[in-house]
């Protein structure tokens, strides 16, 4: 016997322009440095799918990118002009999750509630389901837009108009067939965990709204994070829509970097420190938009994060900016020269694997340590205040852990 194959097929609708006169479909709108599209492939890849079927007037440079996007996470991609060619690529066998254009949801919310292998079309209360754009069901419900429906349902299609809203009509053909309808808890629609994006402005103020709530408070306070938190909530959606966010700011960062040293290089130590202090700042939002970027494309982070690797830069610049402002005697050995530098920056890697809390926080803040040691080079005591932090720094190590927290 041939065994059959049953396939997950995920169907997204690219059919709606975002703006009225133009061809540009809504699901290429921009939030957090991807488009609605690639949001929506994320979630397919959450939802175990293994294929993409976009329903779409035809090829356009953003579809073939969103085709690559899936064939390189090693899903199937076909585009479908219309309700009838759909039928072509889903069987009877087929399971089919049909997402609403422009929709924009949290994958995990949407995966528990598909746990398990009975079909559901996902709904909400009438009230806050029509304010946010969403179609009516019935007198109490509104459409949730998004539901998995068994393949052979598709079939049915073929007895309406051509150009009929595939969405909708499977829908209303779901729930005749008996699909059941499973209401979408409360909190999982709260904030911009469950939206639907229907034009520039409305994906323009989820996003402010999605980057306040993933890093408008930041457990981990000091005075670096917080004007890097500040600056990328004022300017992080502009840098995501322009694209390479972090990769502007990575790149903001080596500038940075070789100012400083250029600087160090020429006694210039107060303008090496705080071109290291914005170097610093720089580390940080960079690791902030490249989170987000990560989750929008839905994207594992690496085993070394970019940031983590120019926060060693950082530290490596630090260490011989230190050395320019500290002269080395006649008849110093190296080693003796090295001491103080070295010591300080082992201690200030090393303290915050051990102490939690705000000392951590303060620890491993470069920013709030370039702001100090260009302070200490404007009245030349950079030596003296190397000595004070690093024999702070063993004081802490040696208090903070035993009570673990401030």
């Amino acid at each position: 016997m041939l065994e059959v194959i049953t396939l997950r097929i995920a169907l997204l609708a690219m059919m709606e322009p975002a703006v009225a006169g133009q061809t540009l479909p809504r699901g290429f709108l921009r939030i957090g440095g991807a488009t609605l599209a690639q949001h929506q492939l994320g979630l397919a890849l959450a939802l175990d799918c293994q294929r993409i079927i976009c329903l779409a007037r035809g090829p356009s440079p953003e579809m073939i990118a969103l085709q690559h996007m899936a064939e390189d996470a090693g899903l199937q991609f076909y585009i479908a002009t219309g309700a009838r060619p759909l039928s072509g690529f889903v069987t009877a066998n087929d399971e089919l999750v049909v997402i609403g254009e422009g929709l924009f949801v949290e994958p995990a919310g949407v995966a528990a509630l598909f746990d398990g292998k009975a079909p559901a079309v996902l709904v909400q209360p009438v009230e806050g389901g029509l304010a946010a754009g969403f179609e009516r069901i019935d007198i109490n419900r509104a459409s949730a837009g998004i539901m998995r429906i068994p393949g052979n349902l598709v079939e049915n299609l073929q007895e309406l108009p051509g150009d009929c809203d595939v969405p909708s009509a499977l829908t209303r053909i779901a729930l005749q067939s008996g699909v059941a309808m499973r209401e979408v808890p409360a909190d999982l629609r709260s904030g911009t965990d469950w939206r639907l994006i229907r034009d520039e402005r409305e994906a323009h103020g989820v996003e402010l709204e999605w980057l306040r709530e993933r890093f408008g408070d930041g457990k981990r306070v000091s005075p670096g994070r917080t004007i890097a938190r500040y600056g990328v909530l004022t300017f992080g959606s502009s840098l995501l829509h322009a694209g390479n966010a972090s990769n502007i700011l990575s790149l903001g960062v080596l500038a940075a970097l070789a100012i400083a040293g250029g600087f160090a290089w020429f006694g210039f130590l107060t303008v090496a420190f705080l071109s290291l202090f914005v170097a610093a700042v720089l580390v940080e939002a960079s690791r902030l938009l490249r989170l987000a970027e990560r989750q929008a494309l839905g994207q594992l982070p690496p085993a070394i994060p970019r940031a983590d690797a120019l926060g060693w830069l950082v530290d490596a610049v630090f260490g011989l900016s230190l050395l320019a402002g500290i002269p080395r005697l006649g008849g110093e050995s190296v080693i003796s020269w090295l001491f103080a530098p070295v010591m300080l920056m082992l201690l200030l890697a090393m303290i915050p694997r051990f102490v939690a809390g705000t000392a951590a926080s303060l620890v491993s803040d470069r920013a709030t340590l370039g702001l100090l040691l260009a302070f200490a080079a404007g009245f030349g005591q950079i030596e003296p205040l190397v000595e004070v932090l690093a024999i702070t720094l063993v004081v802490v190590g040696m208090v903070l852990p035993l009570r673990r927290k401030d």
